[in-house]
C-alpha cells in the first residue's frame, strides 16, 4: 500500500532545487509566532529563544547557525508531548557535527516553503531522517571547507567535531567561520543524494541519552499552547452547535435569556462557503465565562441534517450488509486476490466477524482558535497536526487567496490525530471575518466531544481456508468503516486494484506480512457513517480495527487448527515471496516480524503454567503501512473474574523493531503511550451515536484507563541498524487483540468486540454454561 501522497513534501523539494551554502549578513527569517501580549515566542520550547544579532550561516530551510555557534532546527512537526523537536534536531545536528549544548528549535508557522505540514501516520522520524541527515552532512562538509580556506590549507583531510574544524593541523570553530564569513557551496540534489551519512557506530546524538530541548519550559510553564493565546481587543465565542454534525440549517435563533449575562455582545449565526460548520451559531462575549453562560441560554431551532436519527446499531448494521454483498468496496493488489478456487478446494473453512465501537479522541486540551487580520492578512493561532490540510479550507470559507493568511504555530495539549483536521479553526476565522475584530473560539469539553471526528465504528469479516494438512490455502478480510480521507482529503485517494478509490488508512494492516497463499483485502466505505459524522483519524487510524480482526482471528485459526498460537504465527511468516520485504524500510520483511514475535513471548512467560482463570495472549502487527513497518509483537496477561467479568491486565510485554531508535527516552514513552491507549480503548474507551450524536460528552461518562489500572509494562527495542520507522502508533494496535486472545485462554470465552465490557465477558460465560 502506497502512502499519503503529498503536494510538495520536503523531501521533494530538497530534490528539486539546489542546496545553497552562503553567508548572510542578516538572520533568517525563520516565521517565529509572535503573541501581541508576549515577550516570549510561544513556539519556541524554552520560552524566548536564542536570537543571533550578527551573520548567520544559513545552508538551507532547515537550520541557520549564528556567530556564537548555535544552531537553529526549522520544525515542520507539531509538538504534543512526544518531543518530536528532541528527535529530529539530532538527526541533523549529529551530521553536522554540533555539540547538543548548542542546538535550538523553532516550530514554524505555515509557509509554502516548507512543503508538506503534516504529524501524523508515525512519519515524523521516518520522512525527516533522510532530509535532515543530508542537510546536517552537507552543512559540515561545507564549513569544513570555509574552514580550511579560512586557515588557509588544503581541506584534504579536514574532519569536524563538536562544532570546530580540525585541518592541516589547525582549528576554527563554526562559530568563527560563520563571523568572518566565506562559506559558500552549492550542492545539486543529485550531490546530496550521494553524500556519505555517518555510519550507525560513529553517531553521537542518534541513538544516544540526551537532554529533551523542551522540559524545562514545559516544567515551568513558559511554553505557550493554542489556549493560552490571546491579543488586545480579542472577543471570546463559544459555539452553539447543531443537532447534526452535517447538513443543519438554522431557522430562527432568540437571544433573549443569554443577554441577562454580564459581558454578552451577541449571537453570531455563521455563513461557511467550505461546509465545515453548517448550522453554527456563535456566543460572543468580553469573556470565556460569560461566552459559555450565553450560549446556553440561546434558543435556536434548526433543520437537522440526514443523520439526524443515526444510531450506533444503525451504523453497525449498514456495515454488516454492505460486507455480506459480495460487490462493492475496493479490493486491494494484494498477493493473489482470487480467492475462489482455494475457498473450494478447501477441507475446512473458518469465518468469523468482528465489531468496534466508535471512539472519541479527548485530548486534554480542548480545541480552540484565535483569529484576526493584521496588515492584510488573517492569522489563525492554534495548534494544529496537518496545516497543509485546513489552509485551502480556511481559504474558500473566507473567499480570500491562500496566500494571505497564515496559521501560527503552537504547542498541542494533545492531538492523537483529533488536530489533523483542522476544522475548528474555520468558525474562529469566520467570526474574526464578520466582526472586523479578534475572535477567540474556545470548546468546552462537551462541545469538543460532540464536535469530533471519531474513529468509525467498524464492522469486519475474515474468512480462512484449510487443506486437510492444516495448511493455510486462502485468506479473505472485508472492512467496512466511515473514510477519514474521504471525508477531508478525497483528492487524495488512491485508486484499487478493481479502479474504486479508496482510503488506504481504513484498511492499512489488513495487508499483512503473514504467507496465505491467495489473499483478498477488500475496504468497504460505510456511507451512512458519512452522513452522522465526519470519520476522522485517531492514534493508529485503521490498523486500530483491522489488527483487532486480524490477530484475533489468527488465534482462532490456531485454535481451529489445534496448534499453538505462537507457532501458527511463526510458520506464517516465512519472509518468502512479497514478503520477503527487499529494501528500504522494510529489509527483512515478516522474518523481523517472526523476531519480535519470539522475543515478545520469551519476554511474557508463554508456555509458562498460569493460576486459575489467567491467561497470556499474543498478537502482532507491522504498524502502519508496509512501506514503513514498524515490527511490534505484546503479550498480555489477564486474569478473569468470573463473578463480575472484571478483565484485569496483570502485565503487557511489548518488543519493538522500530529500525534505528533516534530518541530512545522518547521512543519508551511513545511506546509506553501507545500501548495504554491500545489497553484503554480494549477495555474501556468507546462510545455510541443515539438520535446522530454521541451519548458521552464528558469524562463523566466516557471513561478511558485509568491511572490505577495501569499494568507493570515490560518495552523492549531491537537493537537495529535499519531504517528508522515510526513509534506513536504502532503499539495501540496489538494491545486489544493480546488481550481477548488471553482473555480465552484464561476462561475459554471468545470476545469479539471492543471495547470489552464486564457485561459482555459475563454473557459470554454464560452462553459457555
Amino acid at each position: 500500500m502506497s502512502r499519503l501522497p503529498s503536494r510538495g513534501e520536503p523531501d521533494s523539494v530538497l530534490s528539486r532545487r539546489n542546496f545553497l551554502i552562503a553567508t548572510t549578513s542578516a538572520g533568517l527569517a525563520f516565521g517565529f509566532s509572535a503573541l501581541v501580549e508576549a515577550a516570549m515566542d510561544p513556539a519556541a520550547p524554552g520560552g524566548a529563544p536564542h536570537v543571533a544579532a550578527g551573520p548567520q550561516f544559513a545552508p538551507t530551510l532547515w537550520f541557520a547557525i549564528d556567530e556564537d555557534g548555535v544552531v537553529t532546527v526549522n520544525i515542520i512537526r507539531a509538538e504534543m508531548g512526544q518531543h518530536i523537536g528532541t528527535a529530529l534536531a539530532r538527526i541533523l545536528a549529529d551530521e553536522l557535527e554540533v555539540a547538543w549544548e548548542k542546538v535550538r528549535i523553532v516550530h514554524v508557522d505555515t509557509d509554502p516553503k516548507w512543503g508538506l505540514m503534516i504529524t501524523g501516520g508515525s512519519w515524523s522520524v521516518w520522512q525527516t531522517f533522510p532530509i535532515f541527515s543530508r542537510a546536517g552532512a552537507a552543512g559540515r562538509i561545507a564549513l569544513i571547507e570555509a574552514g580550511a580556506k579560512l586557515l588557509k590549507v588544503s581541506p584534504a583531510g579536514g574532519v569536524a567535531r563538536d562544532g570546530v574544524v580540525h585541518v592541516g593541523g589547525a582549528s576554527i570553530s563554526y562559530g568563527d567561520i560563520v563571523r568572518r564569513g566565506g562559506v559558500a557551496r552549492q550542492f545539486t540534489p543529485a550531490e546530496l543524494e550521494h553524500l556519505p551519512i555517518k555510519p550507525a557506530g560513529e553517531r553521537k546524538l542518534v541513538g544516544k541519552a540526551v537532554k529533551a530541548l523542551d522540559i524545562a519550559a514545559k516544567t515551568t510553564g513558559a511554553t505557550v499552547y493554542g489556549i493560552d493565546a490571546k491579543v488586545p481587543g480579542m472577543v471570546y465565542a463559544r459555539p452553539k452547535l447543531p443537532p447534526t454534525r452535517l447538513g443543519s440549517r438554522v431557522l430562527t435563533v432568540d437571544d433573549s435569556a443569554a443577554r441577562s449575562i454580564k459581558g454578552y455582545l451577541r449571537y453570531l449565526t455563521l455563513e461557511d462557503p467550505s461546509g465545515t460548520v453548517p448550522g453554527w451559531v456563535l456566543a460572543i462575549a468580553e469573556t470565556y465565562p460569560a461566552a459559555i453562560r450565553a450560549a446556553d441560554l440561546l434558543k435556536v431551532r434548526w433543520t437537522a441534517g440526514p443523520g439526524a436519527k443515526v444510531s450506533e446499531k444503525d451504523l453497525q448494521d449498514h456495515a454488516a450488509a454492505l460486507v455480506a454483498k459480495p460487490d462493492g468496496g475496493a479490493l486491494l493488489d494484494t498477493k493473489t486476490a482470487d480467492t475462489a478456487p482455494a475457498f473450494k478446494a478447501a477441507k475446512s473453512v473458518l469465518e468469523r466477524t468482528y465489531t468496534t465501537a466508535t471512539v472519541l479522541h479527548f485530548q486534554l486540551e480542548p480545541l480552540n482558535a484565535l483569529a484576526f487580520e493584521k496588515d492584510g492578512v488573517m492569522e489563525v493561532h492554534t495548534g494544529n497536526q496537518w496545516q497543509s490540510l485546513i489552509m485551502p479550507v480556511l481559504a474558500k470559507a473566507l473567499d480570500r487567496p491562500e496566500a494571505s493568511i497564515i496559521m501560527r504555530t503552537y504547542m498541542l495539549g494533545g492531538g492523537f490525530g483529533r488536530r489533523l483536521n483542522g476544522d475548528y479553526a474555520v468558525p474562529a476565522a469566520l467570526a474574526a471575518k464578520a466582526l472586523g475584530k479578534p475572535v477567540k473560539l474556545v470548546f468546552t469539553r462537551e462541545d469538543d466531544a460532540r464536535f469530533d471526528s471519531v474513529r468509525s465504528p467498524s464492522v469486519q469479516t475474515v474468512r480462512m481456508a484449510f487443506d486437510g494438512a492444516g495448511k493455510v490455502l486462502a485468506q479473505e478480510h472485508h472492512a467496512a468503516a466511515g473514510w477519514p480521507i474521504l471525508a477531508n482529503a478525497p483528492f487524495l485517494m488512491p485508486k484499487a486494484a478493481n479502479g474504486v478509490a479508496y482510503d488506504p488508512f481504513a484498511i492499512s494492516g489488513a495487508d499483512h506480512w503473514y504467507e496465505v497463499g491467495a489473499h483478498k483485502v477488500r475496504a468497504i466505505n460505510n456511507d451512512l457513517a458519512h452522513k452522522a459524522f465526519r470519520p476522522g483519524w485517531l492514534r493508529s487510524v485503521g490498523p486500530g480495527w483491522t489488527n483487532w480482526a486480524g490477530e484475533s482471528f489468527v488465534d482462532e485459526a490456531a485454535h481451529h487448527l489445534k496448534v499453538d498460537p505462537v507457532d501458527l504465527r511463526l510458520r506464517l511468516l516465512s519472509g518468502h515471496g512479497a514478503n520477503a520485504g527487499g529494501e528500504g524500510a522494510a529489509k527483512g520483511g515478516a522474518r523481523r516480524q517472526a523476531e519480535v514475535v519470539r522475543r515478545a513471548a520469551q519476554a511474557g512467560g508463554w508456555g509458562q503454567a498460569m493460576p486459575k482463570d489467567t491467561g497470556l495472549g499474543l498478537a502482532t502487527s507491522f504498524g502502519q503501512e508496509r512501506e514503513m513497518p514498524t515490527w511490534v509483537a505484546c503479550v498480555a496477561r489477564v486474569h478473569v473474574d468470573r463473578a463480575t467479568g472484571v478483565v484485569t491486565v496483570q502485565k503487557l510485554s511489548v518488543v519493538v523493531d522500530a529500525g534505528t531508535i533516534v530518541d530512545p527516552d522518547g521512543a519508551h514513552a511513545q511506546t509506553e503511550g501507545a500501548t495504554l491507549w491500545g489497553m484503554s480503548m480494549a477495555l474501556f474507551e468507546g462510545t455510541q451515536f443515539v438520535n446522530g450524536e454521541v451519548v458521552d460528552r464528558n469524562l463523566d461518562t466516557y471513561t478511558p484507563l485509568r491511572m490505577s489500572d495501569r499494568p507493570p509494562i515490560d518495552v523492549q527495542f531491537v537493537d537495529s541498524a535499519e531504517v528508522p520507522v515510526g513509534l506513536g502508533e504502532p503499539a495501540t494496535t496489538v494491545v486489544a487483540p493480546a488481550i481477548a486472545n488471553a482473555i480465552f485462554r484464561a476462561v475459554g470465552v471468545r470476545l469479539r468486540h471492543i471495547p470489552i465490557r464486564s457485561a459482555d465477558v459475563l454473557r459470554a460465560l454464560a452462553d459457555q454454561a
